[in-house]
């Protein structure tokens, strides 16, 4: 059973290695998508934080895709067969720079495999341990959280939302539309249908419309981060995905320095509810 504590820890600790080259096209494409004015990148320097996810890509056959877009399940992850699956938050350390052009090595390890009961249903989550390193020097060092879970019920009521902070230093209103969706989930060869695919996003997974990605969310506060405090370098990052936010309304990406080196993120959409909570320190 894909919720049987004992078949789920049969998991934990499993490893893979992967390496990839990191190479410029990825930079500049992302750049290109978040309207920044970055000199190009070329064959030198170092990748921005959080941009590492344009790499090590889930290369899945069409015939190994399921029918969310996703890659089948099983392989190097448990065979949880839940339906709804979302990217619900990470931590990261950046322990020196990646830089462009460079062979990079990661090993991924199954940290914890977990089965709860919750209001809505069954969960499953899953904590990955990605190490990014370069010459055998880890550079990066990151967990994922997964969340598995049943789709909602009809009439289900939807969790009630969190009230965004008040009191940014720092805020811009972005309009998250299908075309910049498309090419986030295109950048990370995401083939998640709730990203692009309306019909399957309303009507097969009941969301309100397109939904904008948890790492596009996160990267769009690092963004602001960097366009604030350009000349610090960001050690550590947190995040938690708490509500979706759909394409076709504004999102605002707010942050304030809390205390010198430490900063608060956070995402929050047009009717003012807190998204994604974030945390980042500078050194």
């Amino acid at each position: 059973m894909p919720t049987d504590e004992q078949f789920l820890s049969e998991w934990i600790g499993r490893q893979e290695r992967q390496s990839d080259v990191f190479t410029s096209v990825p930079l500049n494409a992302l750049a290109a998508t978040l309207d920044r004015e970055d000199p190009a990148y070329t064959s030198q320097g170092e990748v921005p934080p959080l941009w590492h996810w344009l790499y090590f890509l889930p290369l899945a056959r069409q015939s190994a895709v399921g029918p969310d877009g996703h890659p089948l399940r099983g392989g190097f992850l448990p065979p949880i067969t839940l339906p709804r699956r979302m990217w619900a938050g990470g931590r990261l350390r950046f322990l020196g720079p990646l830089t462009v052009g460079a062979e990079v090595e990661r090993t991924s390890t199954i940290m914890n495999v977990a089965h709860k009961a919750g209001r809505s249903g069954n969960l499953v989550f899953v904590t990955l341990q990605h190490e990014l390193a370069i010459e055998g020097q880890v550079r990066v060092r990151e967990e994922q959280d997964i969340v598995y879970r049943d789709a909602p019920n009809p009439g289900e009521p939807p969790a009630r939302p969190q009230v965004a902070p008040t009191g940014a230093q720092w805020t811009r209103e972005l309009f998250p539309d299908p075309v910049l969706l498309f090419r986030y989930s295109a950048l990370t060869f995401n083939g998640h249908r709730i990203h692009y695919d309306r019909p399957y996003a309303t009507e097969e997974e009941g969301y309100a419309g397109l939904v904008v990605h948890g790492p596009l969310i996160a990267t769009l506060l690092m963004n602001l981060l960097r366009e604030e405090r350009s000349t610090a370098t960001v050690t550590a990052f947190s995040f938690r995905a708490l509500r979706p936010i759909f394409d076709q309304r504004p999102m605002r990406v707010c942050g304030r320095e809390d205390e010198p080196g430490r900063v608060h993120l956070w995402a929050e959409d047009a009717d003012g509810f807190l998204c994604m909570d974030a945390w980042a320190e500078l050194a």
